[in-house]
């Protein structure tokens, strides 16, 4: 399977949601905390039109704002 990021920041509800669901799955990925590595932060900008949402998903070249564990999941296995 690649690699899967997962951008985040604490607090957040989708982000908690999101991981909850990936480690049911069994899914290993890294997890960023976009408010304490500005490098991560401008890349969840990159993607996300300016904005900080998170969660924000790279693997490879496949990026994702708010997916589902689901959409994660079958993104890693490709």
């Amino acid at each position: 399977m690649a690699e899967v990021t997962v951008y985040s920041r604490p607090g957040c509800p989708f982000c908690m949601s999101l991981r909850s669901g990936l480690q049911r799955a069994g899914l290993d990925f890294t997890e960023i905390d976009i408010w304490q590595d500005p490098s991560a932060a401008e890349v969840v900008r990159s993607i996300a039109d300016g904005n900080e949402t998170v969660p924000t998903v790279v693997i490879g070249d496949w990026r994702a704002v708010n997916p589902s564990a689901a959409e994660v999941f079958a993104a890693a296995e490709k």
